[in-house]
Order: C-alpha cells, then structure tokens, then sequence
C-alpha cells in the first residue's frame, strides 16, 4: 500500500496538501513545531470559503493570516497553480515505502487499538485522526485518550469521556461505514486497582492499560501490579508492557522488571491480549519477551500508540517485529472485523 494519507488525489486542494505534509513529518518523526505549522494553517484556511483562500494566494496576502507562514503559504499557492508544491513532492518521494516490513501482517490488519487526540495529549482531533485511519485503510479504530491518573497528559475525568462519546458518535455518522470505537488507556495503579470506575468502563467499547508510574519498582511488586491490573473483568489489553523507551526526545529508559510468565499467565486467564507497541521509541515488548509471550499462548494486538495522524502509519514497526517472531495472524486480534472485535471481548463474561 502507499503512504499517502488521503487515500485519494490531493489534487487543487490546498487544505488536503498542507494535512499530507503534516502527516508525512509526523511519520518520520519531525519536530513538533513543523508539524503544527502545516496543521495550524490548514486549520486556519478550513474556516474561510475557497474562493478567499484563491483570492489571497494570487495576491499574495496569505501571510497577513494569523496562523499562516511563508512556507505554508507556498505550498497553497504551489497547488492552487499546478496541483502539488516542492514541498510535498520532496515529501512523497521519500515516503513511498512502509515505514518498517511485516507486510502480511499488515495488509491483514483492519484497526487499531491503541490511539490518542487532542482531548488528553494528542496533537490532532479526533475526526483528523479517525480520517487519517479510515485512509491508511482501517475499517475501525479505537480511540483511547487517558484516564484521569495521568495528569500530565491531561487524563479525561469520566464526565470529560462521556461528553467525548458525542463527539464519536458524530465522526461515525460522517465516515460511515468506518467505525470509531469507544476506548480508553487506564492507569494500573500502584497497588494493581484500575483509575476508571466500572460503570464507565462498561459503556466502552475496548480497555487498554498501561502502567505508567514508578517503573523502576521491585520485580515482585511490579509483577503483583500487572497481574492485578490484568485481572480486572474488563480490561482487553496490556499496553506496552515493560514502560521501555529505546530513542526520542524524552531519552531512553531501561524496561521495568516483573515475572514474565506470571504475568503472561494471568492475560491468558484472563483472556487479555498482549500489545505489540509500534511507537519507534518504544518497540514493546522487546523480541525476548514478546517470543515469550508467544510461546506461553498469549494474544496480540499490534497497535501504534498514535498522537498524531502520521503516526498511524507506524504499524508495519509492530508487524515487523511480531513477523520477526512468527506470531501467526490468527493470534492477532486487530486482524478482526469491529463485529468479531466485540465478540472477542465478551469472551468468558
């Protein structure tokens, strides 16, 4: 499959053109601040009808927008004349490939389970991210901003979710029959309790936790925190297991230590998958722990962790990774359509 992110001709279409070259920065991972450029300005140009859009790039007062620089004011010139700008032709050209192999595993791939917006510490909103899955072509995904723990990545409380489950509602009705699933990534806390109560967690379609605190702790402790987090009734998968980081700007960071086949033995009891993190400064589990898990019967899902559009495309690091493996695809739970997703988690309930 190509990397374009629109799934379809940019054409004379400068907002579409200024979103591709969002996308392809955040998928090679440029920094922040360009990105948001492009994203600001396309978001800008979005408010005004076409016609004053065209007006002001042939008179040159793009620039005079709050929101809209000279570079990306070229590139909506650029392709108001002729239909692309160097800019995103120089874009395109380097990102003609997959990001990573596991291209079996990819192309089997229908959703992911594991991705954020801009209502807890994502970059985008939740339409722009839904869009960008729909036309990497998923036929689902799951949205699965934080739970109120983690403050530092501004944690939905569960009023802030529920109001969130309108917004849903309204992406589903204008991407049909593309479906955005009800999610969330909770805390396991330290004493193994979940940070969302279960009469939320009941109206949500998918649950994925995560530890995310005092990852250095004892192997015995952490090993009694996961096993309790896996074993509430209603988590579906254990994200990124071992909390590593191997590259990125937040630095490295060594993977925490817990009984590996305790753990693997309370998600199969459990019936709770384990997440292939594609994230480049993740790639959790690392290869050792991920053939265990495997060989100890374990299920996966192969999620990318996504804050932004372009990082959707990260999959194909995960499917490398569990190709690398020989995880078979039927033990992949986000090969499943969102119908069998559902009845896959209501399994043993």
């Amino acid at each position: 499959m190509t990397a374009r992110p629109v799934g379809r001709p940019i054409g004379r279409d400068p907002i579409a053109a200024l979103r591709a070259v969002a996308f392809y920065l955040e998928r090679e991972r440029a920094e922040t601040y360009r990105v948001k450029a492009y994203r600001s300005a396309a978001e800008r140009l979005a408010e005004l009808d076409p016609d004053e859009v065209a007006t002001r790039a042939r008179t040159g007062t793009l620039t005079d927008l709050k929101g809209v620089g000279k570079k990306t004011a070229a590139v909506v010139t650029e392709v108001l004349d002729g239909g692309t700008s160097a800019t995103l032709a120089e874009l395109e050209a380097r990102h003609t490939e997959p990001v990573g192999g596991g291209a079996a595993i990819r192309a089997a791939l229908r959703g992911d389970c594991h991705t954020h917006s801009t209502w807890s510490d994502g970059g985008s909103d939740v339409l722009e991210m839904a869009r960008t899955a729909r036309d990497l072509g998923h036929e689902w995904m799951v949205l699965t901003d934080h739970s109120e723990n983690l403050t530092v990545a501004n944690g939905l409380t569960p009023e802030r979710r529920r109001r969130q489950f309108d917004v849903i509602a309204e992406v589903n009705e204008e991407l049909a029959p593309f479906r955005l699933l009800r999610g969330i990534e909770v805390d396991i806390l330290e004493d193994g309790d979940i940070d969302a109560p279960d009469d939320l967690l009941d109206e949500l379609d998918f649950v994925v936790a995560s530890v995310h605190s005092k990852l250095r702790a004892p192997s015995e402790l952490m090993t009694a925190r996961m096993i309790a987090g896996v074993s509430h009734p209603l988590v579906d998968v254990l994200g990124h297991c071992t909390g590593r980081l191997v590259t990125g700007g937040r630095g490295t960071r060594p993977p925490s230590t817990f009984d590996a086949e305790a753990v693997f033995d309370a998600c199969i009891e459990n019936g709770v998958a384990v997440e292939i993190n594609s994230r480049p400064e993740r790639l959790d589990p690392p290869r050792d722990l991920l053939r265990q898990a495997l060989a100890a019967g374990c299920e996966f899902v192969v999620d990318t962790d996504a804050h932004a559009p372009g990082q959707l495309d990260w999959q194909p690091y995960g499917c490398e990774r569990a190709e690398e493996c020989e995880v078979p695809i039927d033990r992949i739970v986000n090969t499943r359509s969102a119908a069998d997703l559902a009845a896959w988690r209501t399994r043993g309930q």
